[in-house]
């Protein structure tokens, strides 16, 4: 069983920064390929940024250039920093272990002045 834990949600303003951390825990010892995933009111989720074992990531079009994902194995820890957010950001922030498809329970996400 593993468990998921997001954090670092919020309310921010347009061109803001927001940065959060996911903590993975439970019977296993390697985390291997990580996600973040939103879902906004009325849409289905999606997914935002994925990252390798060995920190090779991925990012939707719509992130790109603002998002960063990272990772700390030895922390079993991943991060999502997300600079110049705009209020179509808005959503539950959700961190996705793949392999076992483990979800955490999600982090609001506000962009709105």
């Amino acid at each position: 069983q593993v468990q998921l834990v997001e954090s670092g949600g919020g309310l921010v303003q347009p061109g803001g920064s927001l940065r959060l951390s996911c903590a993975a825990s439970g019977s296993i010892s390697v985390i291997g390929a990580m996600a973040w995933y939103r879902q906004a009111p009325g849409k289905q989720r999606e997914l935002v940024a994925d990252i390798t074992r060995s920190g090779s990531a991925n990012y939707a079009d719509s992130v790109k250039g603002r998002f960063t994902i990272s990772r700390d194995n030895a922390k079993k820890m991943v991060y999502l920093q997300m600079n110049s957010l705009k209020p179509e950001d808005t959503a539950v922030y959700y961190c996705n272990l793949v392999v076992t498809n483990d979800w955490g329970q999600g982090t609001q996400v506000t962009v709105s002045s």
